[in-house]
């Protein structure tokens, strides 16, 4: 089972893989040697019962040879092993960098890590010992020919036609084991993302009483899976038999050659005996190849999932030189997730360079659905979504981070300093950073923590919500990207704070184009322009007084929210009381 894509994939291989088929062709020379310095030996005792210690001494020499070649044989395979599989996990990696979020629009992440772990280490076999045995398995037979030849060209040519046979009975199978091998990574991965859902979504199952369900679910899956791993094996081992079979009979065939021609005065005793021992080395190296046979059909099978990933069209970065404030403009933008559900419908606007945008609707609307467009980390969209008079689709995703920082409700901290963290967004000194954290309201929080030196645990388990949103919010601030995206930036702090943040927001307006998007229509009362979104649609534009006015989607969610409001201060007046 030879992948001409998967070879043609790794060039930097074939190095390590000539050097690992030329050691083992090596060994095998010496086995040769060794062989038929053995059968001179015994021959000797049996006809003149004296030892020859130099044969003893070849014999000793041709052994340690092919002990030093398998090591060195070995070395190789580790070396080829080591070269494919850094070479494709960096591939793949470069390609969900590329692809952001979008690769869940076809796969799920259950299946992406299966790939990058397990699948990858089935191509590490796959070059480490399916190719490099591939090779050799067609120089040994050859090379036993030539040398057997010169012993009996008729046992060396029984053996040799008989070798063909195991790739023979390989070929018969290969048809079936193809397509059930691609069953068995495709239901493997489906019950590793069923199982990765249903683990996070178990305190649901559980408030719901569905949990039973699901877990019948599960067994029913892994019951399915088990059968079809247990095809796979069967497979394998009615391959094995034949190969078996067919190695056996064809030792034996030459070995019965050999032996009538021994009987008959044509062949001495130093050849049959020769014959006999080296009859198992014509099929050894094919036989070997077809117990790996199963690797290169996993190997494979896994190789044409990452394929699919890595030719996922993406649209090539040739960008002309941007301004660094840039109106963003939609014509006629839709989108649709996987599903058919559309999210974006027949879009249009424009947001100018430099000033305060927000962007409002009920939860669905599609607002972040825009704000993943906007970053790439959704792509795929009909109609044009330009930065300046470029399409963002034809920008390097690894500058866009440069121009449009986005800072969401859940933003992610590393673990380490809080000086590391900034550092990351290129802060050169410490008034640089203590400047940034007093805008966003958290400075005195650290100040009393240890300041900048302040240990930030794993995912920020050590601060609140609030505290990690603003030590975001100055990682952002130090990045300075001409065009800040927030979205629900503001949702996880305190009222007080959250005011303080807006009015920073308002005073980055004022040389920044800031595209703030937000349930809490006060935040943007004084906006220089507000999208209204309704069911993936923009159905109304304007300031806040200009869209009071319309009397429409605006007014009904903003009459809305000041009813729920006076509620809630009611209830907390009716609680002091």
């Amino acid at each position: 089972m030879v992948n001409s894509r998967l070879l043609k994939a790794f060039p930097d291989a074939f190095a390590w893989i000539r050097r690992n088929v030329l050691f083992q062709w090596f060994g095998l020379l010496a086995s040769i040697g060794s062989t038929l310095a053995l059968c001179a030996i015994v021959s000797q005792v049996l006809n003149s019962g004296t030892l020859n210690w130099l044969l003893v001494g070849a014999v000793l020499a041709a052994l340690a040879l092919r002990l030093f070649f398998n090591r060195k044989s070995q070395e190789a395979s580790l070396q080829t092993s080591i070269t494919v599989k850094l070479q494709m996990r960096n591939r793949l990696y470069q390609r969900l960098a590329d692809m952001g979020t979008g690769y869940l629009r076809k796969w799920s992440t259950s299946e992406i890590t299966q790939l990058t772990t397990e699948g990858v280490e089935q191509l590490e076999t796959y070059f480490e010992q399916y190719i490099p045995q591939l090779f050799y398995a067609l120089l040994a037979p050859l090379t036993l020919f030539v040398i057997v030849c010169f012993i009996s060209w008729q046992s060396a040519l029984v053996l040799l036609i008989c070798v063909p046979l195991i790739p023979v009975s390989i070929i018969a199978v290969q048809k079936f084991a193809k397509k059930l091998l691609s069953r068995y990574w495709s239901s493997y991965t489906g019950l590793s993302d069923s199982f990765l859902e249903n683990l996070r979504g178990l305190t649901t199952l559980k408030l719901y009483q569905a949990d039973g369900l699901y877990h019948e679910k599960m067994n029913r899956d892994a019951e399915n899976f088990r059968k079809i791993t247990m095809r796979v094996l069967i497979m394998q081992l009615n391959s094995i038999s034949v190969m078996d079979l067919v190695a056996y009979g064809g030792s034996a065939a030459g070995i019965l050659t050999a032996l009538s021609g021994f009987f008959s005065g044509n062949l001495s005793l130093t050849g049959m005996l020769a014959i006999v021992l080296l009859s198992a080395e014509f099929f050894l190296p094919m036989r070997t190849l077809g117990s790996y046979f199963h690797i290169s059909m996993n190997g494979s099978a896994a190789a044409d999932k990452m394929f699919a990933l890595l030719d996922e069209p993406t649209t090539p970065g040739d960008e002309k030189a941007v301004p660094q404030a840039s109106p963003i403009t939609a014509d006629h933008l839709s989108f649709s997730y996987p599903g058919g559900k559309e999210a974006l419908k027949d879009v249009s606007f424009t947001i100018p360079a430099v000033g305060l945008t927000g962007i409002v609707g009920e939860s669905g609307s599609g607002k972040s659905t825009l704000a993943g467009l906007l970053t790439r980390r959704l792509t795929g969209y009909e109609g044009e979504l330009c930065l300046g008079d470029q399409p963002l689709s034809a920008l390097e995703k690894a500058s866009l981070p440069g121009r449009i920082g986005l800072l969401g409700s859940s933003s992610v901290l590393f673990k380490g300093t809080v000086r590391e963290n900034l550092k990351s967004a290129g802060a050169q000194t410490d008034e640089q950073m203590v400047d940034a954290l007093k805008k966003t309201r958290i400075w005195d929080f650290l100040n009393s923590q240890g300041g900048l030196d302040f240990e930030i645990e794993e995912e920020g388990s050590n601060l609140s919500g609030g505290q990690k949103q603003r030590i975001v919010f100055a990682r952002l601030l130090i990045a300075n990207p001409p065009t800040l995206l927030l979205d629900e930036s503001t949702s996880s702090v305190d009222v007080g704070t959250e005011a303080a943040l807006v009015e920073l927001i308002r005073e980055l307006a004022k040389e920044k184009q800031v595209i703030f998007i937000t349930h809490r229509l006060a935040n943007i009362q004084d906006a220089d322009s507000i999208l209204v979104f309704r069911q993936g649609q923009l159905v109304e534009t304007g300031t806040q007084n200009e869209l009071l006015d319309q009397n429409g989607e605006f007014r009904r969610l903003y009459d809305a929210q000041k009813e729920l409001e006076a509620y809630v201060r009611k209830e907390d007046l009716h609680e002091v009381e």
